[in-house]
């Protein structure tokens, strides 16, 4: 290990080439001569005229993540925008959290809850007091042509990418192609990321080409037979959103608009309108949480639902010696037999579930959480205090293994228990205050 980094510091067999960035033009000798400033190693290579177009250039910078971080360490570092002509803009209208602190070194604890741009360009302009910048906190896309106009645009030297939203991206480059503007594209996707410089009658632009459709993994396996760490993630994510994200989203619509939701679920009259309703209802119902404990009993009954009485029913429902329509071994490569766990409050992995699951239900109803939650004995103690309700398999239960299965279409028993769902619903509705909203939460990786 020692010979190989030896021989990349040596430049032994590592060996780099960019002779295309090299000036293709005559070059005047008095263009690189060191100037006795930060940039003469670039003057070297590259000229004192480029060096001025960088310090003048007007930049703007679509994000302040983790990609977004090092641009504007690296431009700082070159002294772009840094000269009097220059202006670096960059935009970010998220905040910083704790758990992206470990990919976006200009951040620190003490930033936590504050603007993403804001305190990036301070950062920056800590690195090189010279550089012009100016932060914001706007997204991009139509709705803000107002901010970034057409005058915004035709000013520009080059705009960068450093994000992770694809419609986002698709936008910049749209705009980039239209104003004949240079587009540093790059960005992440889960664990894809991409990188793409656009030149405007050189190269193809960004919404020129398109990755080809993931394959995903049929969903009963998902939901049933899982039998790698994607299946699981896959699971978990689905949950998430669909727990903490699409259902208060529904409830709100429910609420903000009673008319018009009802009659979008009569018309889509299928299993997955019935599914969101009876979602809906639960949690205006009997899973409304007033309380932090509340959310508690809530994450405890969740635990027992996802690993305890799933389990049971998938047992009860294929024994382990159960067999194929062919006689073959039901529970065969690549299916694993389940096992169901038992909760236990002194287990870390059992207390974590409870904890960050109450976290997140307390802010979709907007409940405070107390600081019981960060001492694992007194969540505990609260965990005890839930009545978890025995749990006998039925008989009755379906459970797809069809991994061309599809949903079926509505039927006129779906019409009826749509309509029966709708009615609760505004009971319920009528029991709130007008003003009652729940907290949709967007999954962000960490």
């Amino acid at each position: 290990m020692a010979a190989m980094f030896g021989g990349i510091v040596g430049q032994e067999f590592f060996y780099f080439d960019s002779v295309e960035s090299l000036p293709v033009e005559p070059l005047d000798p008095n263009d690189f001569k060191p100037l006795n400033s930060h940039y003469d190693a670039q003057i070297s290579m590259f000229g004192s005229k480029l060096q001025k177009k960088l310090e003048d250039a007007k930049v703007f910078i679509v994000g302040s993540g983790a990609l977004g971080c090092e641009f504007l360490k690296n431009l700082a570092l070159m002294g772009v925008s840094c000269g009097s002509q220059g202006k670096l803009t960059i935009t970010d209208d998220d905040v910083i959290e704790k758990s992206k602190l470990s990919r976006q070194f200009l951040f620190h604890d003490w930033n936590i809850g504050q603007a993403k741009s804001t305190i990036a360009a301070s950062a920056a302009a800590s690195i090189n007091s010279q550089l012009k910048i100016e932060a914001l906190q706007n997204c991009v896309g139509p709705e803000i042509e107002s901010v970034f106009n057409d005058a915004f645009w035709e000013n520009l030297t080059v705009a960068i990418n450093a994000l992770d939203n694809v419609d986002a991206r698709l936008y910049v480059d749209q705009r980039c192609l239209y104003f004949q503007k240079p587009l540093l594209e790059s960005g992440t996707l889960g664990a894809k990321c991409n990188t793409q410089m656009v030149i405007p009658y050189l190269t193809e632009n960004y919404g020129a080409s398109r990755d080809p459709p993931e394959k995903q993994a049929p969903m009963c396996t998902v939901h049933s037979f899982p039998h790698n760490i994607d299946h699981c993630l896959t699971w978990a994510q689905s949950e998430f959103e669909g727990l903490l994200e699409k259902t208060p989203a529904g409830v709100n619509a429910c609420l903000s608009n009673p008319v018009e939701y009802a009659t979008s679920m009569r018309n889509a009259a299928d299993a997955q309108a019935k599914d969101n309703l009876e979602r809906n209802l639960k949690c205006l119902d009997r899973g409304k949480c007033e309380t932090f404990q509340d959310c508690v009993t809530w994450a405890r009954l969740r635990f027992e639902d996802y690993f305890v009485n799933w389990i049971k029913q998938l047992k009860f429902t294929f024994p382990e010696d159960a067999a194929t329509s062919t006689g073959a071994p039901f529970w065969s490569a690549p299916k694993r037999f389940p096992h169901p766990l038992q909760f236990s409050a002194v287990d870390p992995s059992h207390l974590q579930f409870i904890m960050a699951a109450s976290i997140l239900r307390a802010e979709t109803f907007d409940i405070p959480v107390p600081d019981l939650v960060k001492n694992p004995k007194m969540l505990a103690e609260a965990v005890e205090k839930v009545i978890v309700p025995d749990f006998q398999p039925k008989e009755d239960v379906k459970i797809a293994t069809d991994e061309k299965a599809t949903r079926s279409a509505g039927s006129v028993d779906d019409v009826a228990v749509i309509n029966q769902l709708l009615l609760k619903l505004e009971l319920c509705r009528n029991n709130l205050s007008s003003e009652f909203r729940m907290k949709p939460i967007q999954f962000e990786k960490g």
